[in-house]
Parts: C-alpha cells; sequence; structure tokens
C-alpha cells in the first residue's frame, strides 16, 4: 500500500509562521508536523510516499530527503507557485500512487488515529475517517449511516479528518489542472461508493496559530 501526504497548502492562516516556513515543518512535539505522518506509516508498514508540495516547496523536500532516515521512500510531486488544490494534486500524482488504493493524509492534522487501522482493501472510491464536529467547524461535513458516507442530510454529524483511503477510479474523468477534492467525494458517497468510520480518539486540525499553541501544550503535558 501507498500513501500521499498533501503539503501544497499556502497556509495562509498561519501567517506569520508561515512566511519562509511550509506549514508541514512547524514543529510540533520538537519535530515537523509531516514527521509525525511519516512515523506513523512506517509503523504501519506503508513505505513508499507521495508528497505534493507547492510555494516552498523546495524546503520540505530538503528537510525529509529521500525518507530512508524514517524508513521510508519519498516521492515528490511539485507544482509549482500555484497548488492544484486537494482534487489537483492528487489527480497529478496519480503516475506515482499505483492502481490500489492509496491512503491519503492531510499534513495539517495531527491525530493518535492508528495507520494501521487503514482498510487495504475499499468496497467503493473511498474510505473517509470521521470525526464529531469541532467547534470551528460546526456544521459538519458528512453523516454516517451503517459504514457509508452521507451527503445531503439535515444535520451532519461528523467532518472529515483528512485521513482517508482512496482509488484512482475516484478520478475518472477528471483533467489536469486546479480542482477540489470534496465535491468528487460528495458526488461518489451520493452514489453510495464512500465508506466511513467514525474516530472518537484525538484529533487537531492544526489550521492557525492558536491551535498549533493548544497542540503543542498538550503534547508537552503528556511527555
Amino acid at each position: 500500500m501507498k500513501a500521499m501526504i498533501l503539503a501544497a497548502g499556502r497556509g495562509e492562516r498561519m501567517r506569520p509562521l508561515t512566511e519562509d516556513l511550509p506549514k508541514p515543518l512547524l514543529e510540533v512535539a520538537g519535530r515537523p508536523l509531516i514527521e509525525h505522518h511519516l512515523e506513523k506509516l512506517a509503523q504501519a508498514g506503508v513505505r513508499d510516499i507521495v508528497i505534493n508540495h507547492a510555494r516552498l516547496g523546495h524546503l520540505i523536500e530538503a528537510a525529509l530527503g529521500d525518507g530512508s532516515r524514517y524508513g521510508v521512500r519519498i516521492q515528490y510531486s511539485p507544482e509549482g507557485e500555484e497548488a492544484l488544490e486537494t482534487g489537483g494534486g492528487i489527480y497529478r500524482a496519480l503516475s506515482l500512487l499505483g492502481d490500489e488504493p492509496f491512503v491519503v493524509a492531510n499534513a495539517d492534522v495531527w491525530s493518535d488515529f492508528s495507520y494501521s487501522s487503514f482498510p487495504r482493501d475499499i468496497s467503493g472510491v473511498a474510505h473517509l475517517v470521521l470525526v464529531p464536529n469541532p467547534k470551528h467547524h460546526p456544521n459538519g461535513d458528512f453523516g454516517l449511516r451503517d459504514g457509508h458516507v452521507e451527503v445531503g442530510v439535515a444535520r451532519p454529524q461528523y467532518t472529515y479528518s483528512g485521513l482517508g483511503v482512496y482509488h484512482r477510479r475516484l478520478f475518472e474523468g477528471c483533467q489536469p489542472e486546479r480542482f477540489p477534492l470534496a465535491p468528487l467525494i460528495c458526488d461518489a458517497a451520493a452514489r453510495g461508493r464512500v465508506t466511513g468510520e467514525l474516530y472518537l480518539g484525538y484529533w487537531v486540525d492544526v489550521g492557525n496559530p492558536e491551535r498549533l499553541r493548544q497542540l503543542q501544550t498538550l503534547l508537552a503535558e503528556q511527555s
């Protein structure tokens, strides 16, 4: 099984911390945020990893190298100064990800979710890890019924965690351009082709300096 870490975002809400540093390289518990993903993937036996990047992406490559010191093999998918968004970024990297289902992880989330729990095979085109709606996203994204992700529910109780497993079939008909991932997921979910699971453990969308500080404080207290 291969994995892709999405690391091309500009980190606008993290400014000024991201003026000269990509958000995935911001430190949490003494290490860059993206290193936590690499470590957990390696522990789960996922060795082949693709990382996309855009602005300041050369710093990510310089920091992580070929991945050997983490026990993984890293290939990079550079997108230039203008990121291709989540959907366009994954589509561009499909040739590196192969024909089997692959893990996708947003570089700017932190969780104690065990990556060994990711399904190695999926019945549809995507499998999402969902979490209860956080305070910063109270309206949620999806419902979940009998292991299938639902869209269009009156009061979505769950938010996409930024962790999931995807199949290249999700991107059939797409073009090499800039586009988001969410509409593809919603369309597939409406046709019953997206499974999911609810995770009740610790999860943080490290989207701004305040949440970064809160996460750093929590992990410092646990160490």
